[in-house]
């Protein structure tokens, strides 16, 4: 039988890795555009003024690499957890699964015969 609690559990964990991969990929994207900018108006001045704005930049670039590396580290956990949940799932019933597949397999047999 399929096990509902872990079922909600694995979809509560994704759903959470989703939330924090957006809202990573967000933080991110507006920290590259402000470096940019920085870097930008940056190669305009010359001297010390020049100097303080590349190293705010690289100081971002720093930020959203360790952010990005943060969040590859935990969908690493998590893909690996959905895979031993999957793993548990087929071996608890396997004959569901190949069901499951081979119906799959005919749905997209029919589609690509079709075209």
């Amino acid at each position: 039988m399929l096990d509902t609690n872990n079922t909600t559990r694995t979809n509560g964990a994704t759903s959470s890795l989703n939330g924090n991969v957006n809202t990573v990929n967000t933080d991110v994207k507006t920290l590259v555009k402000d470096a940019q900018a920085l870097l930008t108006a940056a190669a305009a001045l010359t001297g010390e003024k020049a100097e303080e704005v590349r190293a705010k930049g690289m100081q971002l670039l720093d930020v959203a690499l360790g952010k990005a590396s943060t969040v590859q580290g935990q969908a690493l956990v998590k893909g690996k957890e959905l895979a031993q949940t999957a793993d548990v799932y087929v071996k608890d019933n396997p004959w569901r699964t190949v069901t499951v597949a081979a119906g799959v397999g005919l749905l997209v047999g029919v589609i690509l015969g079709r075209k």
